[in-house]
């Protein structure tokens, strides 16, 4: 058996037995130290060379008792949202995604440098050849309703993830789990069909819900976690209302009373509620709204170094003449990912044609760059495809900041001929016809997943899924290697990073999906705020939050 807090040897994700959590970089103050931050360099969660000013939860769970005198314990925090919370997509990661680590736990957690540590999950061996995994779970731990968590809701979290209603993004990893052995309540072992890498990465992804009760959970009546607090009260389009759980098992947690997520779903409006205190905390300011909150009394800006995320240009291979990659790549040499961050963005981000933040073992300084703004050669290309110009669709969503990217690509793909409509969309409705595959011509959303394991992004996400995705994009040699990036458990050794640069070259070359931007979150705080962490999936953790 292997060390119970390791991955099998030589995988990436050495972890310690230390409750540490994944946390925001220091405060931005100003371009330069965004600089800094986008300059942490590759491998850095992966390589244990943690991003420079993240602090531990440890330390923030220290703070309070050392320096609030007894003070720390209560209020309310708010928080603004630029979408309502959808029941349906409970169990899987969308833009408003923030709830779920409130009213749920998860098995583990990864620290700063992507080791898991321990959450509802105690501690874990695998098999020696990497085909099943031993947990141990935490005992003591009840639902808001009183019943105890055993390793039943486990087995049930793991299928519930398998059903393909759930419309899971981790559901590929999920499946690979075909049988489960109970060593009394409180441990069990997953068999696996194969060894699968991004297994933690499912983990920290799987909300441990209520069996008793899902149904009720996917339709918003009822909302039974493990979590630090229970569901007052979800108003549609209004928001949702939570109270502190009394008897969450970490002792003297969560400090804060209550926290209401509230809909702003204007800028200005979202701006006014920050700089006047009416709300405490958004990660939803538009980017060309930051400058309006980052010099402004009482208020801080923070660069996550979790939870990130990616901007793209999504393409519908289906529709013509998209179905000839060489158009679509004019596509992606026609945006200008530089103004796009710029203006955009606010600055906030890393200005990327693909997918991987620099912390990532699939990262490429020269893959970042391989595509640049060149709308001559944007238009030669489409010249060689026999077209003079087109005329195609964009869907965005209706948010200000997402409006300002479809505005930004709009204007750039003209320059190269391509006159586009927008189509604004509600992001609920987005996120639906994104996992339907019903888009039109041409999408511009974000994307997670490119954060944790490689292999994740391509056997999870929506837009990159090797076997369904968006695009409805097939290759028989995409498939492969993405397959042996996920079964293989060599993380960290040359033929791992083979396999993450062949990916990379499939994604540039077919350019079904146009990466613009690597973004992590940026939080934008009161002053008086203290202690809130986001993890990978950009689940936002409150259990040390205060108010000072």
């Amino acid at each position: 058996m292997t060390d119970p807090h390791s991955f099998p040897p030589p995988s990436p994700y050495l972890s310690s037995s230390a409750e540490t959590s994944a946390a925001p970089a220091a405060a931005s103050a100003g371009p330069a130290r965004r600089a800094t931050l986008r300059a942490a360099g590759a491998g850095a969660l992966f390589l244990g060379l943690g991003l420079t000013g993240c602090r531990s939860a440890v330390a923030e769970a220290e703070r309070p008792a050392a320096a609030a005198g007894g003070t720390a314990r209560g209020g309310t925090l708010r928080v603004a949202v630029n979408a309502d919370f959808t029941p349906a997509l409970l169990f899987a990661q969308s833009a408003q995604s923030y709830q779920h680590r409130l009213l749920y736990n998860t098995l583990t957690r990864y620290d700063d440098r992507l080791r898991p540590q321990p959450e509802l999950a105690t501690a874990w061996s695998y098999a020696k050849d990497g085909r099943s995994i031993r947990l141990t779970l935490r005992q003591g731990v009840t639902y808001h309703d009183g019943r105890p968590f055993t390793a039943d809701d486990v087995i049930f979290a793991v299928r519930n993830l398998q059903n393909p209603v759930r419309a899971a993004q981790l559901r590929a990893t999920a499946a690979a789990v075909t049988g489960f052995e109970k060593h009394g309540d409180h441990a069990l072992t997953l068999r696996l069909a194969h060894p699968v890498a991004n297994l933690f990465d499912l983990f920290e992804f799987m909300i441990i819900a209520d069996r008793e009760t899902v149904e009720d959970a996917v339709t918003g009546r009822k909302l039974n976690g493990t979590g630090p607090f229970t569901l007052s009260r979800w108003s549609p389009g209004t928001g949702l209302s939570l109270t502190r759980y009394d008897r969450y098992w970490k002792p003297g947690r969560p400090y804060l009373d209550a926290v209401e997520l509230r809909v702003v779903g204007q800028a200005d409006a979202l701006v006014s509620a920050l700089r006047t205190g009416q709300s405490h905390l958004s990660f939803n300011v538009p980017g060309k709204s930051l400058a309006l909150v980052e010099n402004a009394p009482g208020l801080t800006v923070t660069d996550y170094a979790t939870g990130a995320g990616a901007y793209y240009l999504g393409v519908n291979t289906t529709v013509r003449p998209l179905d000839d990659r060489t158009v679509r790549q004019a596509l992606a040499r026609a945006v200008d990912r530089d103004r796009l961050l710029r203006q955009s963005l606010g600055g906030h981000g890393l200005a990327s044609a693909t997918p991987w933040p620099t912390s990532s073992p699939a990262y490429s300084e020269a893959d970042r760059t391989h595509y640049t703004r060149d709308p001559g050669r944007a238009r030669a290309l489409l010249k060689s495809a026999g077209l003079g110009g087109l005329d195609l669709p964009l869907l965005h969503l209706s948010t200000p900041g997402d409006t300002s990217i479809a505005e930004s690509i709009q204007y750039d793909l003209r320059q190269a001929g391509v006159r586009v409509t927008l189509e604004p969309t509600d992001p609920a409705t987005a996120q639906k016809r994104l996992i339907a595959q019903s888009m039109p011509a041409l999408w511009t959303m974000s994307h997670g997943f490119a954060q944790v394991h490689p292999a994740t992004l391509a056997v999870s996400a929506y837009p990159f899924n090797e076997a369904k995705n968006t695009s409805h994009f097939r290759s028989p040699e995409y498939t492969r290697i993405v397959r042996e990036a996920w079964t293989s458990t060599d993380d960290g050794t040359a033929a791992a990073r083979a396999r993450y640069a062949r990916i990379s070259r499939i994604l540039l070359d077919e350019a079904f999906i146009i990466d613009l931007a690597v973004r992590g979150q940026v939080q934008v705080a009161s002053t008086r705020v203290r202690g809130v962490t986001l993890n990978k999936f950009s689940y936002l953790n409150l259990d040390d939050a205060r108010l000072v």
